[in-house]
């Protein structure tokens, strides 16, 4: 510590509660002891940090000092101005609320007793007062406790790191006034109100990370639109479960939000005798066109192939390829890609024609093309051709048997341009 501690600025300086904890306490120049915990006073918006709790070495006994005796607050330092430390020797009071020992590590989102999420880390902002602001749910809170920090940085990113996983105090429910002693049953709530404020994404990663009871309790608790925006986003093992512990009616008024297209994405994971079930409950006009999709996205994606593309040999040269390519394209479907295939037709690469016009004219294609293929299998069916489309904006997509030859090419536009099935 250097010097004398000048007084608290009045600017506001932001902290985390993992961050400050541990940190060496000073009285003058002298250290006493480490931050053990904050007490604080629950409030609507925001919690008010009331005391510190000191720990001090050699068995002496812990200090409870009030936040206005603080005069200096850094990660590496708090200066507090006694004269007497004994004389803050006491008892925590009944109702003392400690921030780390009874918020951090406990569940969030806790509805009718079911837990959720883990407070990771807390906001706190500095003023003339210390007050936390909000509680970290996120990724980046988590690998910051075990360790990670430096990792963390580099995968998360900073906007990220303060949108994602952060839910602001004015969202926890009141915190009990006989909270007695930690015995790990305190738990947080966010009002229930407030769940239709978290996007249905983050909501789905939530509701697949519950038990099937604790599934139910808080889907139940959606407004419809957000419920089926929700169900959309749910992995479709948690989808068949969750649909098929939920009311039939229920289900079927979920469904009737959704257009065509994606009602029949999520019917598709069900039983035949639920589906029938459903549909029975929704209007016959939208039964038709869900029933239309759900038959057509079945269809298999050889089907909608071609044999009309470019192969071209492994150790054919790139000058080779485009003198020859006014030939090889002539009455073909698909021609924006040179499929290179062995002696026995298996596929070994892809090369597309803009990268063949640029490569080195000596170049063998087997050293410019792309080895990592994505394709698919004779017996997918073309709602998995759509989705690798829309993922991966190819303009055709390969189709290749079990022993990887090649038998087909699925062009976009025969599959994309039936986009009224998908949508």
């Amino acid at each position: 510590m250097n010097g004398t501690a000048p007084t608290v600025a009045k600017s506001e300086t932001t902290y985390y509660l993992t961050q400050i904890l541990g940190t060496d306490i000073f009285v003058k120049e002298k250290k006493i002891g480490s931050l053990e915990d904050f007490v604080i006073v629950d409030g609507d918006k925001i919690a008010e940090v009331a005391q510190l709790y000191i720990h001090r070495p050699f068995g002496n006994p812990s200090l409870l000092v009030p936040w206005d005796r603080v005069k200096v607050v850094t990660p590496r330092e708090i200066v507090i101005d006694i004269d007497d430390p004994e004389q803050y020797v006491r008892e925590p009071s009944e109702g003392t609320i400690f921030l780390k020992d009874y918020i951090l590590d406990k569940k969030v989102l806790d509805i009718e007793g079911k837990e959720v999420e883990v407070v990771y880390d807390m906001k706190l902002v500095l003023r003339d007062k210390l007050y936390v602001s909000e509680v970290d749910l996120s990724r980046y809170g988590f690998l910051k406790r075990i360790g990670l920090r430096r990792l963390s940085m580099l995968l998360t990113r900073s906007a990220d790191r303060m949108k994602n996983g952060m839910i602001p105090w004015a969202y926890i429910q009141p915190l009990p006034h006989n909270i007695g002693s930690f015995e790990g049953e305190v738990r947080l709530k966010v009002m229930k109100e407030k769940i239709s404020d978290i996007p249905p994404v983050d909501l789905a990663d939530i509701l697949e990370e519950l038990d099937q009871d604790q599934r139910l309790v808080l889907f139940r608790q959606l407004e419809p639109e957000h419920a089926s925006d929700t169900l959309e986003e749910i992995n479709p093992n948690v989808q068949r479960a969750l649909i098929s512990s939920l009311e039939k009616s229920h289900v079927a008024a979920l469904i009737s939000e959704m257009t065509p297209g994606q009602a029949a994405d999520i019917l598709a994971v069900l039983p035949w005798w639920e589906v029938k079930a459903i549909l029975q409950l929704m209007d016959p006009d939208k039964v038709k066109k869900i029933q239309a999709i759900i038959e057509f996205h079945e269809e298999k994606v050889i089907h909608f192939s071609t044999v009309r593309y470019i192969t071209v040999p492994p150790d054919m040269t790139a000058d080779q390829a485009q003198d020859a390519y006014p030939k090889l394209a002539k009455n073909k479907t698909v021609i924006m890609y040179l499929y290179v295939v062995d002696d026995q037709g298996k596929l070994l690469g892809v090369i597309d024609i803009k990268e063949l016009l640029k490569a080195d004219d000596t170049a063998r294609l087997k050293d410019i093309m792309v080895e990592d293929i994505i394709s698919l299998k004779p017996g997918a069916q073309l709602k998995e051709a759509a989705a690798l489309f829309t993922h991966y904006g190819f303009r055709a997509i390969p189709v290749v048997d079990d022993q990887g030859r090649l038998v087909g090419v699925v062009p976009y536009r025969d599959v994309m341009n039936l986009t009224h099935y998908f949508i």
